[in-house]
């Protein structure tokens, strides 16, 4: 088995080899634009290492590592337009860069491009990746529009936050994995096990990266703590605060999110504190373990050899420990 980095160096040198040279620019250029800005490439790498762990050639999932790479960044310059966000990654996002008519539109080209790569594969395998590939697609919007919805409902629970995480999130990194097993030609159970896992992964990662918003070491985060706090998002550490809270935290909760502040520095110090008065940050923790061992649970039951597993549960692991 390869190390995690060999993943990586694979995927990225086949990404470079994606040619974008072509006109017009002002559409091509702003793809290129969003997939230098790098990233985890979590999802792309888990469809190399899963088709490598059930003895498939690395080489034969490229393509569908990529579909999968900008299917992603597609939808994250979608959000970026629908966010008005105006860094990604630390820089411009593109439709501040260009303007919001040239990101839908690039963004429109991602995910067409993403099909296409599809294409290279034979009539047995294009019809279980592009099934699999459509059904997600759909999820991922679904789970964007419950996103939009949760702004303005006043009324959502933990478990309708970890419904639109599944959707939003972590589908497309179970069907990374479930795709790089198809390929390999692994048995629909251990398939399905790979969606789970991979469904699992996905929720944990989302958790955790609301957990590092709000108690993240600034050095480390590279960026503002609390953004999240600030812009007045029900993540899993708001909801939970909510739901296990005594009446005076929830309140004070409430009112910190309703009312705007003049003083955002003041604003966060205070959340995090009923965070951790109210016990969301330990119910926090409890659920990014929970998450995670229920996804190195399934790895067990893969039909593939132990040391091919332990590569999954290193990626994992370090998913979950990061601290950015």
């Amino acid at each position: 088995m390869k190390s995690i980095q060999k993943y990586q160096s694979h995927f990225i040198a086949h990404l470079n080899k994606f040619s974008l040279a072509r006109e017009p620019k002002q559409l091509y250029d702003p793809v290129q634009y969003i997939l230098n800005l790098g990233g985890k490439r979590l999802r792309p790498m888990l469809t190399l290492m899963t088709t490598d762990c059930f003895g498939g050639e690395i080489s034969n999932a490229l393509d569908a590592s990529l579909a999968i790479e900008l299917f992603h960044n597609f939808s994250l310059i979608h959000d970026d337009i629908m966010d008005k966000a105006p860094l990604r990654r630390g820089k411009q996002t593109v439709h501040e860069k260009w303007d919001i008519n040239t990101g839908i539109l690039s963004g429109d080209a991602m995910l067409i491009m993403a099909y296409k790569l599809l294409e290279s594969y034979n009539s047995k395998y294009f019809k279980q990746l592009t099934t699999l590939f459509s059904n997600t697609a759909l999820e991922v919007c679904e789970g964007q529009q419950y996103d939009i919805n949760f702004e303005t409902r006043v009324d959502v629970s933990v478990q309708d936050y970890v419904k639109m995480v599944k959707y939003k999130t972590a589908v497309l990194v179970g069907t990374a994995m479930q795709m790089g097993a198809i390929l390999a030609e692994a048995n629909n159970e251990d398939q399905k096990r790979c969606y789970d896992f991979g469904i699992n992964l996905g929720i944990a990662f989302q958790l955790k990266d609301d957990y590092l918003d709000a108690f993240g070491n600034p050095e480390n985060f590279g960026k503002q703590l609390g953004g999240d706090i600030i812009e007045n998002k029900k993540t899993y550490l708001f909801l939970k605060a909510m739901e296990l809270g005594s009446d005076d935290l929830k309140n004070k909760l409430s009112d910190l999110f309703e009312k705007s502040s003049a003083n955002n520095d003041q604003k966060i110090i205070e959340v995090i504190e009923v965070y951790n008065m109210s016990g969301a940050k330990k119910a926090t923790e409890r659920a990014i373990e929970n998450y995670t061992t229920a996804a190195f649970d399934l790895l067990n039951l893969l039909d593939i050899e132990s040391s091919k597993k332990q590569v999954l549960i290193d990626f994992g692991t370090q998913l979950m420990t990061r601290t950015s």
